[in-house]
């Protein structure tokens, strides 16, 4: 496709409250750079600033409690030092022409208590079969069985989500987004799969999407539905997930939340004809996003299909953003890209995160 086809993406787009100037957005992407407690720090700031030239960037996942925290070195919402860490990121994202949202996690039954210092939980005591997880200690490891949340603990968790969203708009996020995918905290609540409740939290779709509507009305009631979007995954297996009934949970949640006129659904689904995410898309009638790197890297073709055939609204596009940071300068003139070097996604320091090179500075290069 030539640059010409690339027009569609380049157009603006209203996600609730919040105007972005182009349809290329940047995925969510775990990058394991906070400081230990959890805290982003100036290297993360460096790092988003040179991808502010996406319509929107989503940040790296980010848990709202400690009990929630998956993994090494990602950060938090949990304190006012990590609102303050985060807002040395977003004013240096605003300071360069760009737009950010936090993405709120608790990664429930996937983690470690070497990592969070907690015990782990789920909608159930379902373990994981099959995952191991870095440790604090670096050590690989299996994850533990979780215990299951008890009734009375829930409204603590929906308070977590609600007032890591205050935290966020206390940093300079425009907005927040609602992680309910991925096989973490709320999609396992989603799930049948995992979630054996016979409490009102569990059972029947509604009681499986109970919790993820409660989560999504008080941060809606935090900072306004119009700042809150929120981000699913029907039918992706991660962290050993399953949909046996279909979406029905799914509908429910869609059917719950419509009202509140949230800025955004964002869905992470391959493109393989599943007419779900259209559904859903109808169900919710707001904007949608379609990250389509399910198991593979979104290409430049791809991206523009999404939105030229009317498939999303906007396409956020991960990886690509990683070796790219000025992604939409190469694709929008089909210029050659970067592949980034997978094996320091997670690793620590500079090197494979705030290193690779933009057009112009391979130009100044080359004419040294």
């Amino acid at each position: 496709m030539s640059a010409d086809d690339f027009a569609a993406l380049l157009e603006p787009l209203t996600l609730g409250a919040i105007t972005v100037p182009n349809r290329l957005l940047m995925a969510p992407l775990t990058r394991n750079r906070a400081d230990a407690d959890g805290t982003p720090n100036a290297l993360m700031a460096e790092y988003y600033a040179q991808r502010a030239s996406a319509g929107l960037i989503v940040s790296e996942a980010t848990w709202v409690i400690p009990q929630g925290k998956p993994y090494p070195r990602t950060p938090g919402l949990a304190t006012d030092a990590h609102r303050d860490g985060w807002r040395t990121v977003t004013d240096a994202v605003h300071a360069a022409g760009g737009r950010i949202v936090a993405q709120l996690w608790h990664g429930g039954r996937v983690g470690h208590p070497d990592t969070s210092g907690e015990e782990l939980v789920s909608a159930s005591a379902a373990p994981l079969e099959r995952l191991t997880v870095f440790t604090d200690t670096e050590a690989k490891a299996p994850v533990p069985a979780p215990r299951a949340l008890r009734t009375d603990e829930l409204p603590g968790v929906v308070a977590a989500y609600a007032d890591a969203a205050r935290r966020a708009i206390d940093a300079g996020f425009d907005g927040v987004e609602i992680h309910g995918a991925n096989g973490y905290l709320l999609d396992q609540f989603l799930s049948p799969n995992v979630n054996l409740r016979d409490d009102g939290y569990g059972g029947s779709p509604e009681g499986r999407a109970r919790l993820t509507v409660e989560v999504a009305r008080a941060v809606a009631d935090a900072i306004g539905a119009d700042r809150t979007g929120l981000r699913i995954s029907p039918g992706n297996p991660a962290h050993e997930i399953e949909m046996p009934d279909g979406g029905d949970a799914h509908r429910a949640l869609a059917d719950a939340l419509a009202p509140l006129g949230l800025a955004y659904l964002h869905v992470l689904r391959p493109l393989d004809g599943n007419d779900l995410t259209a559904e859903l898309r109808e169900r919710y009638g707001i904007p949608l996003l379609l990250n389509s790197g399910f198991a593979a890297r979104t290409d430049r073709d791809e991206a523009i299909a999404i939105v030229d055939e009317g498939l999303a609204d906007a396409v956020a596009v991960g990886r690509a953003w990683i070796g790219n940071p000025d992604l939409l300068e190469r694709w929008s003139t089909d210029a050659p890209t970067t592949h980034a070097d997978a094996k320091l996604f997670y690793a620590e320091g500079p090197r494979g995160y705030v290193d690779y090179p933009t057009l112009a500075e391979e130009d100044d290069e080359a004419a040294a």
